[in-house]
């Protein structure tokens, strides 16, 4: 059933909602925090965590906006899992913010607060930058990692911080995770680089289970989309098939794929064949949740 607003109040409502240009333009560095950054160890760019925006085209945007995270086996961030990622979330009407999050040697819990405080931030500037406020995350590899930490680990808002983004929520709504590190306990499936950047040489059992990400999975975390190829060395498809699992037993929506060969890092995977198909899957995963513009398929005879 459709209800219509009376023109009096339907103006006053349109007058009142910000305008999307008040959003920084593409390409904009926003800093996480303009004040001191916890956990830092420094002033420079590697100690302040930042995002770069990436707009839709003028009257394409859904109002739903994604955090991206690029993997690097948290000792840096990939270029090819940044820009052209936001670019292709921009192309189905999503608003993209490129997180420039702390790496080695930082160490947990430097990653996942920059990740956590990243979603609020967005979440808490959707108004003034004309977003709806639903904000999900994607992350590749060991940025995958973080990503599925962020939507296994989030934490409610604080009503009584002073700082007003620390009042929202940092549960993200969805998330996308592209051959993702998850397990930190599976030796024959871990990536032990990843796990020694984060939690460094002398991790305990205790930590490194904290930190693995299938073991944290509630009814509380937000359906996920998952990739990975059965040919990964870098990063065992056992990761995904793990996280999976706990969602399933959790009583979550996951959707998986599994693309046969295939090597780690591919991106968005354009010159790996049927792999390449994967940003159509996703995008259509996300505008089945209403994130993203309808997306056609079109099958040829």
């Amino acid at each position: 059933m459709r209800f219509s607003l009376p023109a009096v109040l339907l103006a006053s409502l349109v007058m009142s909602t910000p305008a999307a240009a008040q959003l920084p333009a593409t390409g904009s560095l926003v800093p996480l925090w303009t004040g001191p950054v916890p956990l830092a160890t420094g002033t420079g760019p590697e100690d302040t965590p930042a995002l770069t925006v990436y707009r839709p085209a003028p009257g394409t945007a859904t109002g739903a906006a994604f955090v991206v995270l690029p993997g690097g086996g948290y000792r840096g961030r990939a270029a090819h899992e940044g820009e052209p990622i936001a670019q292709w979330l921009n192309s189905l009407g999503v608003t993209a913010f490129v997180a420039r999050y702390r790496v080695s040697p930082y160490r947990h819990p430097a990653p996942l607060t920059d990740a956590l405080r990243a979603v609020r931030y967005v979440r808490a500037h959707a108004r003034e930058w004309g977003l709806d406020g639903r904000v999900g995350i994607l992350g590749f590899s060991a940025g995958g990692h973080l990503a599925s930490t962020a939507a296994t680990q989030f934490t409610e808002g604080d009503p009584a911080a002073v700082d007003p983004v620390e009042r929202v929520s940092s549960r993200p709504d969805l998330a996308v995770l592209i051959y993702p590190v998850i397990t930190f306990t599976e030796d024959a499936w871990v990536h032990k680089g990843s796990r020694t950047n984060l939690l460094g040489e002398g991790a305990t059992a205790e930590q490194m289970a904290a930190m693995s990400s299938e073991r944290r999975v509630t009814a509380r975390t937000p359906p996920v989309f998952l990739l990975h190829t059965t040919a990964d060395a870098a990063v065992p498809p056992e990761n995904s098939l793990l996280f999976a699992q706990a969602m399933r037993k959790a009583g979550v929506e996951v959707e998986l794929h599994l693309f046969e060969g295939g090597r780690h890092g591919f991106g968005l995977g354009e010159k790996e064949g049927p792999i390449g198909t994967w940003p159509l899957l996703a995008g259509l995963w996300l505008h089945k949740h209403d994130f993203a513009r309808e997306t056609t398929v079109t099958a040829k005879e």
